[in-house]
């Protein structure tokens, strides 16, 4: 049933956006009669309950892989939009890993200690006698809280986990079902939140507060997984594993070889392996250059999250991580023969020459990396050579990927202050043509005249083909804008 909206009372405090400080926050709570409404996470307590429930789950590697599984398929997208992203995060860990409950309500007391908001709590419960806390919250992880930060369960209006409508609602509905119209119009509301506005805007005595100490810390930000530091801090928001790795570097170490593979599914899979393994290094020269940037340089291009420092970056743990699958990628590759000692080898030594190369360039000042980047560019294109033979023509095409990938940065290291709009995919389509012609002049058509050169071919048109279609309605003849 929806539940009007009530007249503004302090039309004052909705002029200023409600905005108001710690201190006069608790001389408000000591002066109001009436009932108070209580945000929880980043007010009563300064962290977020939900990301530390999650952060509870163990093993810890097994519950993030988990969440990015879910973060790729992201089904919020039927349930109501990302206000909705929780439930299915913490449905998720119930259902798989349902010893979570019992591990959170363990560590719930030492999180009420450390993290309870003290000045608040000692206001509310020395002044308050109508107090609630009213939070977007999970019922199952909320009361443990709750109770621990000195409420009674029965006062707590937390979301359901089973109603994907209590978050796509906000508040102000499940509270004015709660308590009725009239209590909320009587109330003070306290929270930190903009989502919140609805349920000021009914209330009597409206207050948002960023309380000091209050944090949010994402759930298992401790726990290493390759590709985290890309994903969240190097590139945040632009999907970079799927579009600038899978579709891009991966799809042509798989073009530029898959005619070759005498069992093509465990080609592609040993590939995988491989692209883990020497994304578990790479990353590493990322970390390293932020690492440099912040210590040497003046204005370093950072983003916000290398500040907050969101995902773990450890030194010993990557290494580990392009071992196993390295190992795991070899023993694919060579199945059913046995891996011999020089695959190893080979791998390791590739790995080892990029990580070097990596940390060379980020203590080379900027115009002489110029030269430096397309070793970094061969790397990432050619690193799987060492175990596996490619065709002519996929040799041509990872030689293209190269070329087109260095010349933004040519660009960008002569005069420009940000990178250059240059059709990337376009120009890697023109190098792929020009360099395939040329060899083609010496050495004949027959190896671009087959399955792996229409594919290439047929791949570089693809995701070129916005690029070429925008070239193509700009071009005309000079003589007809006379």
């Amino acid at each position: 049933m929806s539940v009007p909206r009530p007249v503004i009372v302090n039309h004052e405090a909705a002029a200023h956006g409600y905005d108001t400080s710690s201190a006069e926050a608790l001389a408000a709570l000591r002066l109001h009669e009436g009932p108070v409404l209580l945000d929880l996470d980043e007010t009563l307590y300064l962290r977020n309950s939900t990301e530390d429930f999650l952060d509870s789950a163990r093993p810890g590697l097994l519950a993030l892989l988990l969440l990015r599984l879910l973060d790729l398929l992201r089904p919020w997208r039927w349930s109501g939009g990302e206000t909705t992203r929780d439930v299915w995060r913490v449905r998720l860990l119930l259902t798989l890993m349902p010893w979570t409950g019992s591990l959170w309500r363990r560590r719930v007391p030492a999180l009420a200690l450390a993290h309870g908001n003290t000045a608040l709590l000692e206001t509310v419960h020395l002044h308050c006698r109508e107090a609630w806390i009213v939070t977007a919250g999970f019922e199952p992880i909320v009361r443990p809280l709750a109770e621990a930060l000195g409420f009674d369960a029965g006062r707590v209006l937390a979301s359901s986990l089973h109603r994907f409508e209590d978050r796509r609602d906000g508040k102000l509905p499940r509270v004015a079902a709660a308590l009725g119209d009239e209590a909320v119009r009587r109330s003070l509301v306290l929270t930190d939140s903009h989502d919140d506005t609805p349920l000021l805007d009914a209330c009597a005595r409206p207050l948002r507060t960023v309380w000091p100490g209050a944090e949010f810390r994402a759930a298992l930000g401790r726990v290493y997984l390759p590709g985290q530091y890309l994903t969240q801090v190097k590139r945040p928001g632009e999907r970079y594993i799927l579009r600038g790795i899978l579709q891009e570097d991966f799809a042509f170490w798989l073009l530029a070889s898959l005619a070759l593979a005498a069992a093509p599914l465990l080609h592609v899979l040993g590939l995988g392996a491989l692209l883990v393994s020497f994304w578990a290094v790479y990353e590493m020269g990322y970390v390293d250059n932020d690492r440099v940037a912040a210590r040497y340089e003046r204005e370093p291009k950072l983003s916000e999250a290398f500040h907050r420092a969101p995902v773990a970056t450890p030194r010993l743990l990557p290494w580990l991580w392009a071992a196993g699958a390295g190992a795991a990628g070899i023993f694919l590759l060579r199945w059913p023969a046995a891996p011999l000692p020089r695959d190893g080898l080979a791998w390791a030594a590739t790995l080892l020459a990029t990580y070097l190369w990596f940390a060379f360039y980020n203590r080379v000042d900027k115009n002489s990396r110029v030269w430096l980047y397309p070793g970094l560019q061969l790397a990432r294109s050619i690193a799987f050579v060492a175990l596996v033979p490619v065709t002519i023509v996929g040799m041509v095409a990872l030689a293209a990927h190269v070329l087109a990938r260095w010349m933004p940065y040519v660009v960008y290291r002569n005069g420009r202050s940000n990178w250059p709009e240059v059709p990337f995919h376009l120009l890697r389509l023109v190098f792929f043509a020009l360099l395939a012609a040329m060899l083609a002049i010496t050495e004949g058509w027959q190896p671009f005249v087959s399955a792996t050169g229409a594919a290439l071919l047929a791949w570089n048109l693809f995701r070129a083909r916005s690029e070429l279609a925008a070239v193509l309605r700009a071009a005309h003849r000079i003589e007809e804008r006379r």
